[in-house]
């Protein structure tokens, strides 16, 4: 089996095993948390860093980090490639997965079929002879990925011939949404994209600690990247308010009892006819 091959077979098997259906993926941080038990952060990072994974071999825990970025649907590709690390068990020892190694086409082959699965894309199109611009546009805004990503998928489905699909890889996101009227909606993935994002459960046990009264607000706000202003208004209407630990107080009659012995301080070392 080619690695192209595993990659789909791995993606349709993740789908079925989590009940996803052939629909688009949402909040793909959210899934993976869930999904797998393992952590997700988007993280800032330099401009040719998109993502990657780590493990604990101790705890057998994942970490997968992205960068936070302007283009929504590389990160989402990003996700899931890394989810196929996760998956496959890609753990690499330090060795340059940058390469078109196996592992990575592989991981690309997954990102693609988790992402637009076919029969998702044929149930989404129907029966048609022709496509255009417009439903190439449609498809990138229903499953939320790239116009290359796209375009592949709707040639292995044989919506499109080798030459169309070389020229729609060549388009972008931003073009698509502008010219058939969904850039609204692309600036608003722009904008959730473009911040950091802390583990789910990491900021959850950030908020429990403060509501014992543990942790501070300026904790939590710098797991959130936001003021500790904004985080104290926003628990506080949540009704998560620290708990107040009052100190114990004790009455005279409360205390031990003590006693002192004060027998030294009655005899007199000091040599007769020295100076004190």
């Amino acid at each position: 089996m080619t690695p192209e091959q595993q990659g789909k077979e791995a993606a349709a098997q993740f789908r079925s095993e989590h009940h996803l259906g052939v629909q688009p993926l949402g909040d793909l941080v959210a899934l993976i948390e869930q999904t797998t038990g393992h952590d997700v952060a988007v993280l800032d990072a330099g401009p040719d860093e998109h993502g990657l994974t780590m493990r604990d071999p101790v705890r057998d825990v994942a970490f997968i980090g992205v960068a936070r970025t302007r283009n929504p649907m590389r990160q989402r590709s990003t996700l899931a490639h890394e989810l196929a690390h996760v998956l496959f068990g890609d753990w690499t020892g330090g060795e340059d997965l940058s390469a078109r190694s196996p592992e990575e086409i592989r991981a690309d082959a997954f990102a693609r079929h988790l992402l637009v699965p076919g029969e998702g894309l044929k149930a989404f199109l129907g029966h048609r002879e022709t496509l255009t611009e417009a439903d190439l546009s449609a498809v990138v805004q229903w499953f939320l990925v790239s116009p290359a990503i796209a375009a592949i998928a709707l040639c292995d489905c044989g919506y499109i011939d080798t030459a169309t699909k070389k020229e729609w890889k060549t388009l972008s996101t931003p073009r698509l949404a502008t010219r058939f009227g969904w850039s609204d909606q692309y600036q608003s993935l722009q904008n959730d994209a473009d911040r950091t994002r802390s583990p789910q459960r990491l900021l959850a046990r950030a908020v429990s600690g403060y509501s014992e009264g543990v942790v501070t607000a300026q904790t939590v706000a710098t797991l959130r990247g936001i003021s500790a202003e904004a985080v104290a208004e926003e628990l506080t209407e949540a009704g998560v308010i620290p708990k107040e630990h009052q100190p114990p107080w004790m009455t005279a009659a409360d205390l031990p009892p003590v006693t002192v012995d004060l027998s030294d301080l009655e005899y007199d070392e000091t040599p007769e006819g020295s100076a004190e």
